[in-house]
């Protein structure tokens, strides 16, 4: 019996050990060799499924910009004389742009404000924006650049403006003038590219006068005030005026050098009713030169013309101020400075 056991026992051992090499056999053969295969072929079409995804770019964009500009010159025993000065400029810049398909909403607000301080003399200010910028357009398919679009501008300033010396008379306010423009037309935006094109043959152009002593006066086009002839005031000034006229708008934003940044924006604008023809002009020309991400140098010209704006001349004879109608207005700036992204 206790050979019988043994026996048995052999048999099963042997029995185990051929089957295990049966199965390393297998795996070693051609059937391991397909599997190693399939696996291979899986990851290789996972590695190009990869490489060619392209992700959903993101349908809200944004830029948020400060900037402190800086110049200055200085005087010490100069025998050619000559007057300290330092200019100083805050600006402040925030875009919002959607854009899904076929349909883009830019949005922008820009504030500016600078001062200036002479030897000799008090602080003045050299520069006052604000403005804002809403542009919504839809296109017909995603081959087009051109958009159905509706536009909305505003601009005004923060403080008031003298014609200097004079500092008690301001010639203008904080919403004294106010500019509103909306109106309809056709943009051409392309995708990845910095730069637009708007035409609008209806837009209407609202200028506000806030300041009843500037609205009086006829400032910026608004009827003036009538007085009677013991010089008593029988109706006020008006504080607001509309247009109704043709506004074409290009904005473009290019990389020249290395470091080196060229952007324009003009606006042309003249109406329908009164004076067709004569072109107001706004352009703002600004190069850049950036030393690295923080550190800029910048060379900027701002040129206006302004149908609805008049100046007047002092008389040498007689010292009165005679109207001499609308002027080329033009501001350059150069600077130095600091600007941060966030």
């Amino acid at each position: 019996m206790r050979y019988r056991i043994l026996l048995l026992f052999v048999i099963l051992c042997n029995y185990y050990q051929i089957s295990a090499q049966n199965d390393s056999y297998v795996l070693e053969g051609k059937p391991f060799q397909d599997t190693l295969l399939i696996i291979k072929n899986d990851t290789l079409q996972i590695e190009q499924l990869l490489s060619s995804y392209q992700p959903t770019p993101p349908k809200w964009s944004k830029v948020n910009r400060l900037g402190f500009d800086l110049s200055e010159i200085a005087f010490l025993n100069w025998n050619a004389g000559g007057n300290n000065a330092i200019t100083t400029l805050l600006r402040a810049e925030f875009n919002r742009k959607y854009k899904d398909r076929n349909i883009q909403w830019t949005n922008e607000m820009l504030f500016r404000f600078g001062l200036n301080l002479q030897e000799g003399q008090k602080l003045r200010k050299s520069d006052d924006v604000i403005q804002m910028n809403s542009t919504f357009g839809a296109r017909h398919d995603a081959l087009s650049d051109w958009y159905m679009s509706a536009k909305f501008n505003f601009q005004t300033q923060f403080a008031s403006g003298y014609k200097y010396p004079d500092r008690e008379q301001p010639i203008s306010k904080f919403m004294a003038p106010g500019y509103l423009l909306l109106g309809v037309g056709a943009e051409y935006s392309p995708d990845n590219k910095d730069m637009s094109l708007y035409i609008s043959p209806l837009t209407q152009k609202t200028t506000f006068v806030l300041d009843q002593s500037l609205a009086d006066s006829g400032a910026f086009g608004v009827r003036p005030a009538a007085f009677d002839t013991l010089g008593v005031k029988i109706r006020d000034g008006q504080k607001v005026l509309t247009e109704i006229g043709i506004l074409i708008t290009h904005q473009i934003q290019r990389k020249i050098y290395e470091n080196m940044f060229l952007a324009s924006r003009i606006a042309l604008y003249t109406d329908y009713l009164n004076s067709f023809g004569n072109i107001d002009i706004n352009w703002i020309l600004d190069l850049e030169l950036r030393v690295n991400e923080y550190v800029k140098a910048t060379l900027g010209t701002h040129i206006i013309y302004d149908n609805d704006v008049k100046f007047s001349e002092t008389d040498a004879v007689t010292g009165e101020n005679v109207p001499v109608g609308p002027r080329l207005q033009l501001k350059q700036l150069l600077g130095i400075g600091l600007i941060y992204n966030f």
